[in-house]
């Protein structure tokens, strides 16, 4: 359950959430030096995926996921896609040493080498962190991102889907309009014994992970709106 494999079904699902997880990352271009790797991690609902946006924008890194370069090597036919092609097809687990492969391969190519990347989803647990280590994959900052348990889930509960328009509100952070209160959706994984599970498994996932990287670890309080984090994240990131 715990395992660092992918359940590939599960790759464009809330579940790949659970370590939410991005790294910007680059191999090493000889000669001319190297792209800062950098992994910003955060429970569920900490704003990662605004940060990690906000990191894409400011520094140029070309972002990818996981399971962006799983499905892309799969339709391409290459020879990790053909591995991970198998694991799919008979509904199991792809193994971490093939996602490091992958991801290896993907942080080889020229766009990466120039620009540096935001890898989404990776590491996701020990097993993997253990297998990037082995694999010779350099950390050069692990951002942290901090959210008390209590706040995470006031802000998870209070999220409503509208099904007609897809959008997501918030009945405290963002209200909806009062003539469609009637319609909007609680959805199941926005229960709160759903997120403290998430937490639950995103803590014993991380708890495990921070040792691999524990010497440039720079956490960051994510309590705070989505600039003043961003502030704080930048700062993680100077001297890179």
């Amino acid at each position: 359950k715990h395992s660092g494999s992918i359940w590939v079904q599960h790759l464009s699902s809330p579940a790949t959430r659970i370590m939410g997880v991005c790294a910007a990352s680059c191999a090493g271009t000889g000669g001319g030096g190297s792209a800062p790797l950098v992994v910003i991690a955060g429970p569920p609902a900490a704003g990662k995926g605004t940060q990690c946006d906000k990191i894409k924008e400011k520094f140029g890194y070309v972002h990818i996921s996981t399971g962006d370069i799983l499905r892309d090597n799969v339709k391409k036919g290459t020879e990790l896609g053909l591995k991970a092609k198998g694991f799919m097809d008979s509904g199991g687990l792809v193994p971490s040493e093939l996602i490091v492969d992958l991801v290896k391969d993907r942080l080889m190519q020229a766009d990466i080498k120039e620009k540096g990347c935001l890898l989404d989803g990776f590491p996701r647990a020990p097993d993997q962190a253990q297998a990037m280590v082995d694999a010779g994959l350099k950390v050069d900052k692990f951002l942290l991102i901090q959210v008390p348990d209590e706040m995470l889930v006031e802000r998870g509960c209070g999220r409503r889907l509208d099904p007609e328009t897809g959008d997501i509100y918030h009945l405290k952070f963002k209200p909806p309009p009062a003539e469609i209160m009637d319609r909007l959706v609680h959805r199941s994984d926005d229960q709160e014994e759903a997120i403290r599970v998430r937490l639950g498994n995103y803590h014993s996932q991380i708890d495990g992970i921070l040792p691999f990287f524990k010497e440039v670890v720079v956490k960051i309080d994510g309590t705070s709106k989505p600039d003043e984090v961003f502030g704080l994240v930048t700062k993680g990131l100077e001297g890179l």
